[in-house]
């Protein structure tokens, strides 16, 4: 599967965004997705990921009530919603597909990366 992440612009804080995440492939819905982030100067982070069927979803503590994702597999499209944005959520922002089911926050149990799309939020 291929992926390929959209979305990203400038804001200011407190302001919302919504990314998308969208696979190519018929084998889009085999795939738990995961929203991975890497601000500038630090290494990769986990976000929130979603489970192949839509029905468990997982979430980084700071994002957490912030952040919203979802995924419509007959678009074979995840989204991820961002809402009361903060400097501090300023990064690259990638998808990834893994088979890893459950909580996954490493990024090697994941298979397939998108292309990014950058975040910024000024103050």
């Amino acid at each position: 599967v291929q992926l390929q992440a959209s979305g990203g612009g400038l804001v200011q804080a407190g302001d919302s965004l919504r990314l998308s995440c969208r696979g190519t492939g018929h084998t889009f819905s085999d795939y738990n997705i995961g929203w991975f982030r890497q601000p500038p100067g630090k290494e990769r982070e986990f976000v929130a990921s979603i489970s192949w069927n839509g029905r468990r979803t997982y979430y980084e503590d700071s994002v957490e009530g912030r952040f919203t994702i979802s995924r419509d597999n007959a678009e074979n499209l995840v989204g991820l919603l961002m809402n009361s944005l903060e400097p501090e959520d300023t990064a690259v922002y990638s998808c990834a597909a893994t088979l890893t089911t459950g909580w996954a926050p490493n990024p090697h149990d994941y298979f397939f990366w998108g292309q990014g799309t950058q975040v910024t939020v000024s103050s």
